[in-house]
């Protein structure tokens, strides 16, 4: 593949990745946090939450420690014979899926809310077992919840820098993606390949934007708060 267009590709894998795998994590999360009164909801909701706070090489550099050769998981997949995922594509998808879960849990969970329990307390009458509603009734009625967390999800994996510069590193078809090449181009003074990619970027932006609103019918209804 021309190494121009690497990057993009990569890109788009690292967030079709991360947000598939997001959307079959965030789901059961979403629905706990909406439907539990637990006392450890609020504590989790903020764990949830600390990336949308979190500097994103904090984020990376703790992730350096876990998954590095002394970190426990990084010990734990080296002794299983896995290797260690810094530096390569599968430690990107886990640094995303992390730093990405508020933009799949909180539109997932703020569709769920939404949801009046009459119309689970008219199919649970019918004897429609707890999985029978929720994908009967649940995940049609949340469905611009999943549409938003799909669209903000990959939108912000392609926007990632911090982090996954900090754990991927620049690696040229390994690790090598959209936001890292505009900085590697900016530095060798590249200006006018960085003007491109960059532009690119902005018109993504944007449409993303006009997706966002048009699904949610207002502007601002399915950003996270």
């Amino acid at each position: 593949m021309d190494p121009y267009w690497q990057p993009i590709w990569l890109t788009i894998k690292l967030a079709g990745s991360t947000t598939l795998l997001l959307l079959i994590i965030g789901t059961p999360i979403a629905w706990w946090l909406a439907r539990s009164r637990h006392w450890l909801r609020q504590p989790i909701a903020a764990v949830v939450a600390l990336p949308l706070v979190l500097p994103p090489t904090v984020l990376g550099f703790y992730l350096l420690i876990l998954l590095g050769p002394n970190g426990p998981i990084g010990g734990a997949t080296e002794s299983l014979g896995l290797g260690l995922l810094p530096f390569t594509f599968e430690g990107l998808v886990v640094a995303s899926i992390l730093y990405s879960l508020p933009f799949t849990v909180q539109p997932l969970q703020n569709a769920f809310q939404a949801i009046e329990g009459r119309y689970l307390e008219a199919a649970a009458t019918l004897s429609a077992s707890p999985i029978d509603r929720f994908f009967s009734i649940v995940i049609p009625m949340a469905r611009p919840g999943f549409l938003s967390a799909a669209v903000l999800t990959f939108a912000h994996t392609v926007g990632e820098f911090g982090v996954v510069l900090m754990i991927g590193g620049n690696i040229p078809g390994e690790t090598k993606v959209l936001s890292v090449a505009i900085y590697d181009h900016v530095e060798s003074l590249e200006y006018a390949q960085a003007h491109w990619l960059s532009a690119g970027m902005v018109v993504f932006s944007f449409v993303v934007l006009v997706t966002l609103y048009s699904l949610n019918g207002r502007p601002g209804s399915g950003l996270v708060k």
